[in-house]
């Protein structure tokens, strides 16, 4: 495997870990093929099943509780929309809701000047949170956080315009592939794209940061 392939690799095992991919990517893609082959009933009653067997393997792994209770928190939610509503399309409407939150969250820390991409950054890594607001290394996740606004709102048209229309299989689609896929891109771009920047902006590194070293700096080498 390349070197930048395998620093890649790294880098979203250390960002997002192995945890969610199940609860986000399993129930819906489930939930999609049995209310198209056995009716609406059948997908809720599956989907809740899966879910449940997904929080019994996590506990056996002895992952933490809160991860298996969040994932049938999630579905039970979505499940409960979709029968107070009576819609099937009603199960990826709290998809819907979070991706609106997620935009407007973006959209204000760039207002203030504290750009969401740092903020996820801290919270993986927890680098000194004054290093992200340095004069040197903010622009890089601005640039960055800029991006992400212009995806989540796509993603969230999309998204919107697609529920509308009360097309589930198409519905379901769409939260897959902006799901799981296209976040793992999204990241992959992001990274590169920081730490390049990072590069060209001559800023101090986290490690110089915390020492007080004098520029010039040789700048964040890995990570971002």
């Amino acid at each position: 495997m390349p070197a930048k392939a395998r620093e890649l690799l790294e880098e979203f095992r250390t960002v997002t870990g192995k945890v969610g991919l199940l609860d986000t990517v399993l129930p819906p893609v489930l939930f999609l093929l049995l209310n198209g082959l056995a009716g609406f009933t059948a997908a809720v009653t599956g989907a809740v099943i899966l879910a449940v067997l997904i929080a019994v393997l996590r506990l056996r792994r002895r992952q933490s509780v809160l991860y298996a209770l969040g994932g049938l928190g999630s579905v039970g939610l979505a499940i409960a929309l979709a029968l107070l509503l009576g819609r099937s399309e009603g199960y990826f409407l709290p998809g819907i809701v979070n991706g609106g939150l997620t935009v407007a969250l973006t959209l204000v820390s760039l207002l203030i000047g504290k750009p969401l991409v740092a903020w996820t950054s801290y919270l993986a890594r927890r680098w000194p949170l004054e290093w992200y607001w340095h004069e040197r290394v903010r622009p890089a996740y601005t640039e960055v956080t800029i991006a992400w606004l212009f995806y989540f709102a796509l993603r969230l048209f999309w998204q919107v315009s697609v529920y509308h229309n009360q097309d589930v299989g198409q519905l379901a689609w769409v939260n897959t592939l902006t799901g799981w896929p296209a976040t793992i891109l999204l990241l992959a771009v992001s990274y590169l794209y920081g730490t390049r920047r990072l590069a060209r902006l001559g800023g101090p590194s986290v490690e110089e940061f915390r020492n007080g070293t004098p520029p010039p700096w040789q700048g964040q080498r890995r990570g971002f």
